[in-house]
């Protein structure tokens, strides 16, 4: 396994980042990895790898090639890893696991591998970080925080082109059901618990 800090050094050179796809939040996805495959397997050389680079091409949220960006990033990675001594028997695997991340990318994840790295990048769309990180998009996008009538979709389909808390039903509180392992599943249910207790909290508020 190669060093980690090598993962490091090439995104903080090499890579462009936005304030909800930082280098914090990179690191959070491989800490989640690393936690769900010590429940779940896989190879640490693939999980530890896909997780580093997983993001080291970001496009905007309301960018039209934005479902390109994994595959970007994939080859990017690839080329990295072609560069150091990575085995290169694995290299398919970290590219494979890179592409199927993301949601909007809509690739299914075949590999242990990919499995985790993708719930564990979904991971950090959840509980409080996943709150901050929907609400500094929703800003950088400049969209109302809530529809005033109905802020909380009772009676109307969510919109999250509209509204930043829309997105909370369109697609967040999905993710628990579509986390590839138990291991997923249960940390995600906790998170989504805890933003539905925010938002009795803001409903109170509002």
């Amino acid at each position: 396994m190669i060093e980690e800090s090598l993962y490091r050094n090439f995104l903080i050179e090499k890579c462009d980042f936005d304030s909800s796809h930082d280098l914090n939040h990179i690191e959070r996805v491989v800490n989640s990895a690393k936690v769900i495959s010590r429940a779940e397997g896989g190879d640490p050389d693939i999980i530890i790898a896909s997780a580093w680079l997983h993001d080291c091409v970001i496009l905007p949220k309301n960018s039209p090639d934005r479902p390109k960006a994994s595959t970007l990033a994939a080859d990017k990675a690839r080329s990295f890893l072609q560069t150091t001594s990575f085995p290169k028997s694995k290299i398919d695997k970290v590219e494979h696991a890179i592409k199927s991340h993301s949601y909007s990318g809509d690739i299914a994840p075949q590999t242990i591998e990919a499995k985790i790295v993708q719930d564990a990048d979904r991971l950090d769309a959840l509980g409080a970080i996943g709150i901050a990180r929907c609400f500094m998009v929703g800003g950088r996008l400049d969209r109302p925080l809530y529809e005033p009538e109905d802020p909380f979709c009772e009676s109307r389909e969510p919109d999250d082109s509209l509204y930043t808390l829309d997105h909370f039903y369109q697609k967040l509180f999905r993710l628990p059901d579509l986390m590839n392992t138990d291991c997923a599943k249960k940390m995600a249910r906790n998170r989504v618990d805890f933003m539905k207790s925010y938002l009795n909290q803001l409903r109170t508020e509002i």
